[in-house]
């Protein structure tokens, strides 16, 4: 049984460069040049890697720039392997199927500034806004990037350093900045983001936890620890296209459930940050544990792989 198809574009490897210490920048185009399927600023692909895995990387090209798609990894030796699949197995003439780009940072009217804060790799999707930003000049901006001695990608910022768009923040000479004095005063014309550690993440979000949801957004590296229900208890899932019902077990997420019954469903993180697993909901009581989805999507959309259900019956629109 298939609810629907996972979708992915098919791109080869056209360029691959280094790029700081332990880092590539790998280009993606179509294999005819032709346009790729279009993005928001510092949105993410899932690639779909030779050897079956599948991982989440932020763009770092721009939405103009609409004929390859351009990733930067860090080859992280103690990671869960995509890196090293891509730093060490993958070369130029490589096919590698990407997913329809999700996410990002879009440009809203309201926001008349915008204050980015990356650790180290982190400024990956900053760079895609920034470089975004600064073409369209649609609102002011300011690029903090916190590093410990090395500056990531540093060619690629270069410009936007000499033109004070980019500060850059050594810690192995004046320690890690203050954050709150970094982020400022909060208001509505104003939007911050943070991408970076999990600590540098956490002291961000105490910043700005009295901040309007709307106005702060946060990339994560890596999901964090699942969330134990002990008093889960059993529910059912029905698919409202399908007419199915899925049966889901104390303590079982409703990605295990769903794949139990052959439900295909794209899948990166598996913890709730990355959003290839998004699904709509119609009917029910959802318990949200994810860390990308406001509010607003929250009133139509879960995340399947850490969300629960508060009632016996959750209707996705599958």
């Amino acid at each position: 049984m298939s609810a629907r198809p996972i979708t992915t574009v098919k791109t080869i490897v056209t360029g691959i460069e280094e790029a700081g210490a332990g880092i590539k920048l790998f280009t993606l185009a179509d294999p005819d040049r032709w346009e790729l399927p279009p993005f928001k600023p510092g949105a993410h692909i899932d690639l779909h890697l030779p050897n079956g895995l599948v991982r989440t990387y932020s763009l770092c090209n721009e939405p103009a720039d609409n004929t390859r798609y351009v990733i930067a990894v860090k080859r992280e030796a103690d990671g869960r392997g995509g890196s090293r699949a891509l730093h060490d197995e993958v070369g130029i003439g490589d096919v590698i199927g990407v997913s329809l780009p999700r996410g990002g940072l879009g440009p809203q009217a309201r926001i008349a500034r915008y204050v980015l804060l990356a650790g180290g790799i982190g400024v990956t999707p900053f760079l895609s806004v920034a470089r975004h930003l600064e073409r369209t000049q649609q609102a002011d901006f300011m690029l903090h990037l916190i590093v410990r001695e090395e500056v990531p990608l540093a060619a690629h910022l270069g410009s936007l350093v000499d033109k004070g768009r980019i500060i850059v923040h050594r810690t192995s000479r004046a320690g890690r900045p203050d954050l709150a004095t970094l982020v400022g005063e909060g208001g509505s014309e104003i939007m911050v983001a943070c991408c970076g550690p999990e600590s540098m993440i956490d002291d961000f979000e105490r910043v700005t936890a009295a901040w309007p949801a709307a106005s702060v957004h946060i990339e994560r590296f890596t999901a964090p620890p699942p969330v134990i229900d002990l008093d889960a208890k059993p529910f059912t899932l029905s698919l409202a296209r399908s007419g199915a019902e899925i049966h889901v077990r104390a303590g079982q997420t409703m990605l295990a459930a769903l794949q139990e019954g052959g439900i295909d469903i794209a899948t990166s993180c598996c913890g709730g940050i990355c959003g290839a697993c998004k699904v709509g909901w119609i009917e029910g009581k959802p318990v949200h544990r994810d860390r990308i989805l406001s509010p607003y999507e929250r009133e139509r959309y879960l995340m399947v792989c850490v969300a629960g259900s508060d009632a016996e019956r959750l209707v996705l629109d599958l």
